[in-house]
């Protein structure tokens, strides 16, 4: 049993779900100012990971420093952890070549990549809706990579593979994830390996950036970053109880809708005006995030 502690009020489920929507909505939409203020992504990248330290220490201290050790959960752990940081890694390289507004709907979509890996690795059998909710996924993921919001071409197209390649990475990784459940408790697998994983992946992010470019030191470099990455981790955190004490029929379309969050916000704050595809795929998106949950 773990100890209790004040995050642990069993009728809060539903506060922990917004927090976790919210945050990872607003970290979403806000996620390159830093780097448009010269602080490059993959320092950012560090910045999130030791945001993770926070949120780990407050799960280490709750449950007395109890956490599975044996080499099976050490191994599992560092996996699940290892993808997800890979993949935000390849994320903040995605959205220096590409819009946010485009590649964050296309990278929530990564529960579909699950569904087909569960059904073929786990016999696990997927709903009608299920089935639904990826041809709508699809559907979406080709018209919000189609054009700009006012319909001319993207240059290039390097953003959008990085951005298919951490919707794998984070398909994968949900997978382990699933499988781990069963042998591991949550807290070690959504916060303790995950910020460890974190950690051991700096040095690559730190060996990708450049310095031979201008680097913003000041606030406006890592310490907005720092105040823009710990929303991630604390919605990873929160997450984690809402899960716990919430449904997660429930929990899981409630948080996996965030990236609605996140387009609303972006299009507001880079004054920017979908076109109809667009339009069209923000809404099958966010009905295929739906279903994926159900």
């Amino acid at each position: 049993m773990h100890t209790a502690v004040p995050l642990q009020a069993r009728n809060s489920w539903l506060f922990y779900a917004i927090i976790t929507t919210v945050t990872w909505g607003i970290w979403g939409a806000l996620i390159e100012v830093p780097e448009k203020a010269g602080f490059p992504a993959t320092l950012g990248y560090a910045v999130w990971a030791l945001t993770m330290i926070p949120c780990a220490l407050v799960v280490l201290t709750a449950n007395g420093f109890r956490l599975e050790h044996d080499k099976r959960s050490v191994a599992l752990g560092l996996l699940i952890g290892l993808t997800g940081a890979g993949g935000q890694l390849i994320l903040f390289e995605a959205l220096r070549l590409g819009p946010a507004y485009l590649i964050f709907p296309i990278v929530s979509l990564y529960p579909l990549l699950t569904v087909i890996l569960s059904v073929i690795f786990l016999r696990e059998r997927a709903s009608r809706i299920q089935w639904c909710g990826i041809v709508l996924a699809l559907a979406a993921i080709l018209l919000l990579s189609w054009s700009t919001p006012d319909g001319s071409a993207i240059p290039g197209y390097a953003w959008l593979w990085l951005a298919m390649l951490v919707f794998v990475l984070w398909g994968v990784q949900a997978l382990f994830m699933k499988a781990a459940n069963n042998v591991m408790h949550a807290d070690s697998i959504f916060v303790y390996y995950m910020a460890l994983s974190g950690l051991l992946v700096i040095p690559a992010a730190v060996a990708m950036t450049d310095f031979s470019q201008p680097i913003n030191w000041g606030f406006r470099g890592p310490g907005l970053a720092a105040l823009i990455q710990i929303l991630n981790a604390i919605g990873a955190l929160f997450l984690v109880y809402a899960m716990r004490y919430g449904k997660a029929l429930i929990v899981a379309p409630m948080t996996s809708l965030s990236p609605t969050i996140t387009v609303v916000l972006s299009l507001v704050l880079y004054a920017v005006i979908p076109n109809p595809a667009m339009i069209v795929g923000f809404v099958l998106a966010t009905i295929a995030i739906y279903l994926f949950a159900k």
